[in-house]
């Protein structure tokens, strides 16, 4: 299956240049069953790595658009009253989809926010006292806009929470933003073919999960979060989730680098993405106490 996984990433990468280590990182996020926030400006290239994901894994998809004027039901369904056969019948909503992109998250209200949360963590939703499971498997690539931007509600930390890992795909290199507009190539995810079925995709997720996880590596992840809890420079530290969360997400990036073991590197690799959310840290400075951590907390020998 390493094979499959790499050439995953080449093609990816057709599509968005010059962002292997993002597309990696989103990868990892998926193979390890957990969901993708990703915070960047408009025109960055959010939506298209969401369509192609969904299209190079060959898994239903849906978008929605959120909007101030967003209700929950636009989201999960509603019971609608059938005249004919007099009685209610549940219309599915878009999250019904195994790929959902939650589009501009943070221009909802709290209430839809807590909504597509709420089902995140659930994999079912609820209407009317009747449970209804979503498809398997249920990735949501949430996208969010600065927070500094007019309209948008932040998502509390609990719910941040929710999500294994948060990225920011960042400006293009010159070169790749060159190559973009000299070439006159548009980012067409619709031509990328479909590279693994759902059967591949388990066996992927099922192969992360017996990745060997040594003691020494443990005990480098317990001194990281231990360290975020006793830091005065730090307005928040890393739960027993967090440092879950950080082992599950070494072991699926060992795992496209091609090796059954997790190394330190490994877990410095996805320290930023799955742990800086819940740190409550943004921008330059947020990068800045990251590396603060890393370099603070040695590396078992």
């Amino acid at each position: 299956m390493q094979h499959i996984v790499t050439t995953i990433i080449d093609d990816l990468s057709t599509v968005i240049f010059g962002k292997q280590q993002q597309i990696k990182l989103a990868l990892a996020c998926l193979f390890s069953e957990g969901h993708l926030l990703i915070e960047d400006l408009p025109g960055m290239g959010k939506t298209t790595l969401s369509h192609a994901l969904a299209a190079v894994l060959g898994l239903s998809y849906q978008r929605i658009q959120f909007t101030s004027d967003l209700l929950p039901a636009d989201i999960i369904g509603t019971n609608i009253f059938n005249n004919k056969e007099h009685s209610f019948s549940f219309h599915k909503g878009p999250i019904f989809s195994q790929v959902v992109l939650a589009d501009e998250i943070n221009r909802a209200g709290p209430k839809t926010q807590s909504s597509l949360l709420e089902a995140m963590e659930e994999q079912q939703v609820t209407v009317d006292g009747e449970k209804y499971l979503l498809p398997t498997p249920f990735f949501v690539i949430a996208t969010q806009n600065p927070l500094y931007q007019a309209g948008t509600y932040p998502l509390p930390e609990s719910q941040l929470d929710r999500f294994l890992m948060r990225i920011s795909l960042g400006f293009p290199p010159k070169n790749a933003e060159k190559r973009l507009l000299l070439n006159n190539q548009k980012r067409d995810y619709s031509q990328l073919p479909q590279r693994i079925n759902q059967q591949q995709l388990k066996q992927i997720q099922e192969s992360i999960a017996n990745i060997t996880l040594s003691a020494p590596v443990v005990d480098y992840i317990i001194e990281l979060v231990t360290y975020t809890r006793e830091a005065q420079s730090l307005s928040a530290s890393l739960s027993p989730r967090a440092s879950m969360a950080l082992a599950k997400s070494a072991k699926a990036w060992a795992y496209i680098e091609g090796r059954d073991f997790v190394l330190p590197e490994d877990v410095q690799a996805v320290f930023s993405s799955v742990c800086q959310h819940r740190l409550g840290l943004h921008s330059e400075a947020g990068n800045n106490q990251i590396a603060d951590i890393l370099k603070h907390v040695l590396v078992p020998v």
